[in-house]
């Protein structure tokens, strides 16, 4: 996992990314601390890249595609930073040749299968959960649990809209070229499960949405987060762009916008954590979110069970005046607890998050630097005096970027030492 975060002002942005990185073997997981996540996106402008969640794509890792992109991109500038992230995403897209047809064949493969093996263990689950709890299971109840689980993935799936870069007919074209993987896939796993047709054709309509959707109910861990973040030709103040980026099939790349910031007259500053973000949440909301959703789950279900208790104590009404009168109850409960809500989201807002902003607005350069140091510091410092796994750790890479000059590192790891390597920073502006 990682920690990282994005400080913005009218005057520059401030980067800063932990170094630790979770290897996931065979026997267990070993976390190493010398990983870079923050890059120049271009040597010659005031853009930057830092990545979260995995840290290789389609088995190359993301420092890899970082600098072919930069070479290629040269001295090209664009007016704006949008633009420089789209550029970097249409990169990606439309048939790069680090991604060969072979390579997107193996990993829709494995999406394929580890996704239908969910659907199998789901299967298997409520099976063995009937078998404990009625001491044996018919033929029509293992067909009835088949038809509810496989027909469930199907319409969260269907429930889902194709990403705006992909296409309706894309799906056809998945099921045209990779079909018979599909299909063997199918086999392979669900094996003697008495499977119909229709069973079928909601599994087929479940692997092609793997690779064009993105449902609300479907996690998948080997996503990558891109942010890309300074200023373009034109920009006057800086800003951000940040995606989710998933997987290439039929060369076209499955990724969606997550969070897109933008320093104007009006927003004069902004602080965006990415991947962990409980401490910098802690930080400007006074509250830790975990504990904030556990409260509020708490009262959410005191306010929905005190109109059952109080109507079923008013000895003197009959049922239809208690039933009237719970659900009189129930709406005055909904009403207070979402004026709770708001208030507290007030007064947050009022006390904690905007005293902050304010004074990030008028935070020289160097200040920005060290205030986006010591967001992720501390969420490494949480991690080692707890018992959690420190997934968080590792110098502290630290950058600004300004409109005047451009990108600035302030900390930096090498793995060698720059006086023993005078050929590399000869080398960095080298024209090709």
């Amino acid at each position: 996992m990682t920690a990282e975060i994005a400080i913005m002002n009218k005057e520059a942005i401030a980067l800063a990314a932990d170094s630790a990185i979770t290897v996931t073997g065979e026997t267990g997981h070993k976390i190493f601390t010398s990983a870079n996540k923050l890059f120049v996106l271009s040597k010659y402008h005031p853009v930057g890249i830092m990545i979260y969640g995995s840290a290789i794509f389609m088995g190359v890792p993301w420092e890899t595609i970082i600098k072919i992109y930069r070479n290629k991109l040269g001295k090209k500038k664009f007016a704006t930073l949008q633009e420089y992230a789209g550029n970097f995403i249409k990169f990606l897209d439309n048939g790069n040749p680090l991604f060969p047809d072979s390579v997107q064949e193996e990993y829709l493969h494995g999406s394929i299968y580890g996704y239908f093996n969910l659907i199998k263990e789901n299967i298997t689950k409520e099976v063995h959960l009937k078998m404990d709890k009625e001491g044996n299971i018919t033929k029509e109840a293992i067909e009835r649990i088949i038809s509810e689980i496989i027909k469930s993935h199907y319409e969260v799936c269907e429930k889902a809209s194709n990403i705006p870069s992909i296409p309706e007919s894309f799906n056809k074209k998945i099921i045209i070229k990779y079909g018979k993987r599909i299909d063997k896939a199918i086999e392979e796993i669900f094996e003697k499960l008495p499977l119909t047709k229709r069973h079928l054709f909601q599994l087929r309509k479940i692997a092609t949405s793997l690779f064009s959707k993105f449902p609300d109910k479907v996690q998948k861990g080997d996503i990558s987060g891109i942010v890309v973040a300074g200023f373009g030709e034109n920009d006057t103040f800086p800003s951000l762009e940040s995606f989710f980026i998933e997987i290439i099939v039929n060369n076209k790349l499955k990724y969606k916008k997550h969070i897109s910031s933008k320093i104007e007259f009006k927003n004069r500053a902004s602080m965006i954590p990415f991947a962990q973000s409980e401490m910098v949440a802690t930080f400007m909301e006074g509250t830790d979110p975990y504990l904030q959703n556990h409260m509020e789950g708490y009262l959410s279900e005191i306010f929905d069970k005190y109109p059952e208790i109080i109507s079923e104590n008013v000895a003197e009404a009959d049922d239809n005046e208690k039933k009237r009168l719970r659900k009189k109850l129930k709406e005055v409960s909904k009403k207070i607890f979402e004026d709770y809500q708001k208030d507290i989201k007030a007064y947050k807002r009022e006390n904690y998050i905007n005293p902050v902003i304010n004074v990030v607005s008028m935070l020289p350069k160097d200040e920005l630097a060290a205030m986006a140091e010591s967001l992720v510091n501390l969420t490494s410092f949480k991690r080692k005096v707890t018992m959690e796994s420190e997934t968080v750790g590792g110098p502290i890479d630290v950058a600004v970027i300004s409109k005047g000059d451009g990108f600035i590192w302030i900390k930096r790891k090498h793995y060698f030492k720059a006086e023993l390597n005078a050929q590399f920073l000869a080398n960095y502006y080298k024209e090709f």
